[in-house]
C-alpha cells in the first residue's frame, strides 16, 4: 500500500488531499509513522524523529495515528487478497507476498492478475496498491518498491539479474548496516559487484551466509511464501515521554503490556514459558549511522533485556506481570529509562502442555476469558485493568499475531 495511513486519513478527510500529511510525531519523542508523497518531497520518510520532519517540512499537516482504523482497512484488503490466492504472507499492516502460481490458469497473465487486484483494492477502499510480480520474493519486492507510488512492474526471471544489477548492496535481505560498512570497505558497494566477488573474499563478512547472498545477488531466491508461519515471540514496548527510573510510573505500563501480551496468546491458543522485559536506557552512547539517510547520525540508546523461564507455561497478565516486575526489580537501575517492553518466547499450544503430577492444579484464567469476550464484542478500549492505556508514541507498523481486525 502506498504510505498506507496516510492515504487512509487524507481519503477520510478530503480537505488534506494535495497536503503534506504526517501521520504520527506528534509528541517531542514521536516519529514519523507515516508521511504523503507531498511530504516526502521535503525528505520527510517513515521512522524519522519527530524534531527533523518538522524541520524539513515545517508546514506540514501532523495527524494522530489510529492503529484500529488502519488495522481495519488492512483486514480488508487482505480479504480482497484472498480472492486472488490463499497463499499469503503478511509482513506489516501495509504489505504482504502473495504466491500466485496456482491462480494463473484464471487469468491470462501475471499481469492481468496484477491489474484486476488493483483494481479490486481501488473499487472497494478508495486506496491505492503497488504491485511487483517476480519469479521469487526478493524480486517481487524490488520490483514493487522500484514502481512506487502507484506501480505495477513484471519482472520476468530473465530480467531478475540485470535489474538488480546497478543497485546498492543494501537492497539485499541480511544485508544490514554493519555488513554494509564491511562490503564498502572492501569496494563491493553495488549488487552486481557482491555477484563477482569470489565465496573467499566474501566469507570473512558473510560467513555462513556467503553462498545464500550469492544466489541473492543473482536474484535466486528459494524462500516460499509462508502462509501459516508461527509466531515465534509476542511483545509489547512503548517510549516515555520523559525520561524515569520511577517503579510508580514503570509499573503501570509492565501492567498494560502484559495484559496485551496475554490477550494475544489467548486469541493464538498458546502459552509462553520464558518471560523476557526490554529496556532503553536514556543516556545515549556514541551514535550510529541511519542506513536510510548515510549521511545522519543518530544517538544510541543502550538496549538491556532480562529473561525468566517459567516451570509451567502461562497465558494471564498477572503471571506475566509479576514476573516483569521482578526482572525489573532485579536490573536494579539507578539512571533514567526511555523505552519499556514485555515480550514471551518458547510459546506452545495450551493443549499440549504436560501436566506435572506433584504441581497444584492451576484455576482457569477465568478472568482472561471474561476480558477477551467484552474486547471482542465491544472492542480493545472497552475494559483494561485501572492502570491506563500505555502510551504508544510509537505505533507499531506490523501486523501483531493474536489481533484481531474488527472488519
Amino acid at each position: 500500500m502506498d504510505a498506507f495511513y496516510a492515504s487512509i486519513e487524507i481519503r477520510d478527510d478530503p480537505r488534506l488531499r494535495g497536503l503534506p500529511v504526517i501521520v504520527g510525531g506528534l509528541t517531542g519523542r514521536g516519529v514519523v509513522c507515516a508521511a504523503s508523497y507531498e511530504a516526502r518531497k521535503f525528505g520527510v520518510r517513515s521512522a524519522m524523529p519527530t524534531f527533523k520532519a518538522r524541520t524539513l517540512c515545517p508546514d506540514a499537516i501532523f495527524v494522530a495515528p489510529n492503529m484500529d482504523k488502519y488495522s481495519d482497512v488492512s483486514g480488508h484488503i487482505h480479504e480482497i487478497f484472498y480472492e486472488f490466492t490463499s497463499q499469503i504472507e503478511p509482513i506489516a499492516l501495509d504489505e504482504a507476498f502473495l504466491d500466485i502460481t496456482g491462480s494463473l490458469s484464471l487469468f491470462h497473465s501475471p499481469l492481468e492478475l496484477a491489474q484486476e487486484l488493483k483494481r479490486r483494492v481501488l473499487a472497494e477502499t478508495e486506496l491505492v496498491i503497488s504491485v511487483g510480480v517476480g519469479p521469487n520474493k526478493l524480486v517481487a519486492k524490488i520490483a514493487c518498491t522500484s514502481g512506487k507510488p502507484n506501480g505495477l512492474v513484471v519482472v520476468p526471471p530473465e530480467a531478475a539479474a540485470p535489474l538488480l544489477e546497478k543497485l546498492p548492496i543494501r537492497r539485499l535481505w541480511g544485508i544490514g548496516q554493519v555488513t554494509e560498512k564491511a562490503l564498502i570497505e572492501l569496494g563491493i558497494a553495488t549488487i552486481g559487484d557482491l555477484r563477482h566477488c569470489s565465496p573467499e573474499r566474501l566469507r570473512p563478512v558473510l560467513g555462513g551466509r556467503t553462498n545464500e547472498v550469492i544466489e541473492l545477488s543473482w536474484g535466486r531466491d528459494s524462500r516460499e511464501v509462508e502462509s501459516d508461519r508461527e509466531a515465534k515471540s509476542i511483545g509489547e514496548e512503548s517510549t516515555f515521554e520523559q525520561d524515569t527510573h520511577d517503579l510508580k510510573r514503570v509499573s503501570p505500563i509492565i501492567t498494560a503490556h502484559s495484559e496485551a501480551v496475554a490477550h494475544r496468546l489467548r486469541q493464538l491458543g498458546l502459552e509462553a514459558q520464558t518471560v523476557t522485559l526490554k529496556v532503553k536506557l536514556a543516556k545515549a552512547r556514541g551514535h550510529t549511522l541511519d542506513r536510510n539517510s548515510p549521511n545522519d547520525r543518530a544517538p544510541h540508546y543502550p538496549l538491556l533485556t532480562r529473561s525468566k523461564t517459567l516451570i509451567t507455561p502461562a497465558q494471564d497478565g498477572s503471571t506475566l506481570r509479576a514476573v516483569a516486575l521482578e526482572l525489573w526489580n532485579h536490573l536494579n537501575l539507578i539512571e533514567p529509562v526511555r523505552l519499556v517492553g514485555v515480550s514471551v518466547s518458547n510459546l506452545q499450544a495450551k493443549e499440549s502442555v504436560q501436566l506435572d503430577l506433584f504441581a497444584e492444579t492451576r484455576k482457569p484464567d477465568r478472568l482472561g476469558a471474561a476480558l477477551d469476550a467484552i474486547q471482542e464484542r465491544f472492542g480493545a478500549g472497552a475494559i483494561r485493568r485501572a492502570v491506563g492505556p500505555a502510551e504508544k508514541l510509537t505505533p507499531s507498523l506490523q501486523r501483531k499475531r493474536g489481533e484481531r481486525t474488527r472488519s
